[in-house]
């Protein structure tokens, strides 16, 4: 299929693939792990086993790498496992930065793991581009680690000002992009080398599979670093999850455009609720990012947003307590909506403030959220 075709047509087709042997509109899922080699010793085929070597893995990232405009992508067993194979790749002395706030379990991987590999990982606002040069040594640091926006208080980043500063320092840009979506930024348009999607979250879409996925701008000795890091580590995603992430992928334009129109017709709303005293949504003409993100962000702000409460932790909690329509867990993406007091997740330590609560907008309708929320903060 021609790259010209839209994102939604691409993913809506899965990149046009039917099955070649029976002429089915769907490829099937192939779950060998062990392929015949040929009468004089070579594999033409291409495969030999299973954990580097898989069809249906190969479909769901090239409907990735399409979205993304990547050079290169490979899919893994979570968002995880995609970042540490990232870093890991990298060796040992490095310097790396990274935000402030950010997912909070990749966050206490480079805090607390991170230098047991000599990865050293300077936490800084990534938000600003002063701050972040100062941060860079030229010569030290080889990645620079963008989550734009930022889980849970969902600031923007500058991907092409970080850019410009990573390569002049002779680093890399890597961008978490898991909940703007290539529906609404493509990274490596604006300079970045690699983006990053747990694609457990808005790529699948359906809270069924647990997947990561890592997007390259150019096929290069990083991307094959990477590459043999994945296949040493056993960082494989089954074929059967691939089938599924590449099935939800099939809805991710739909999806993502509901799940954002909710989100801003919500935080407009919030934004005049006498029991929450801030929301956090990009979307808003008064968050600090909102030009940015007007900017680099393409048709929508997402479907992400964060409300703190007033009355502080007690009256959060309370909230989401009360909710019956909003699902009371953690994870974010999926049609349905999400509600989660962040600060019970992270524990000590954490920048979330303890008012907090994270909302994923689904694909409901927007008057049945409202209402279900609404109630919930009357208390």
């Amino acid at each position: 299929m021609s790259d010209d075709f839209s994102p939604r047509t691409l993913a809506a087709q899965a990149l046009g693939r039917i099955d070649e042997d029976t002429r089915g509109l769907v490829p099937p899922v192939h779950l060998s792990t062990t392929f015949i080699r040929d009468p004089d010793n070579q594999y033409r085929a291409g495969d030999v086993y299973g954990r580097p070597d898989n069809a249906t893995v190969r479909e769901a990232e090239a409907v990735i790498g399409a979205l993304e405009g990547a050079a290169a992508t490979l899919v893994f067993g979570s968002g995880m496992s995609a970042a540490v194979a990232l870093f890991l790749s990298l060796g040992p002395g490095v310097h790396i930065v990274a935000p402030r706030v950010m997912y909070w379990a990749l966050r206490g991987w480079l805090a607390n793991d991170a230098p047991a590999l000599r990865l050293h990982v300077d936490f800084v606002e990534t938000e600003d581009l002063s701050e972040l040069e100062r941060a860079v040594r030229p010569g030290a640091t080889k990645l620079i680690w963008l989550e734009t926006p930022s889980n849970p208080l969902w600031g923007v980043s500058d991907i092409a000002g970080a850019a410009r500063i990573a390569h002049a320092a002779g680093a890399w840009l890597a961008v978490d992009s898991t909940c703007a979506t290539p529906i609404f930024t493509r990274p490596l348009a604006l300079g970045a080398d690699v983006v990053m999607h747990s694609a457990t979250k808005y790529l699948n879409g359906h809270s069924d599979v647990v997947a990561g996925a890592l997007a390259f701008a150019r096929d290069d000795a990083l991307c094959e670093r990477v590459r043999a890091v994945r296949k040493a580590h056993g960082l494989i995603l089954h074929p059967f999850e691939a089938f599924l992430l590449t099935r939800g992928m099939r809805t991710l334009d739909l999806r993502v455009r509901a799940s954002a129109a909710n989100a801003m017709e919500l935080a407009i709303r919030l934004s005049n609720h006498a029991a929450v005293a801030e929301v956090l949504y990009p979307g808003l003409p008064h968050h600090p990012g909102h030009q940015l993100a007007r900017r680099q962000m393409q048709g929508s702000f997402g479907g992400m947003l964060s409300i703190r409460a007033r009355g502080g932790a007690d009256a959060a909690i309370g909230t989401a307590a009360r909710v019956t329509l909003w699902k009371r867990a953690t994870s974010l993406g999926g049609v349905e909506s999400l509600i989660e007091h962040r600060a019970s997740i992270e524990g000590p330590g954490s920048p979330c403030p303890p008012d907090l609560l994270r909302l994923s907008a689904g694909i409901e309708d927007v008057e049945d959220l409202w209402r279900d929320i609404d109630r919930a903060l009357a208390g």
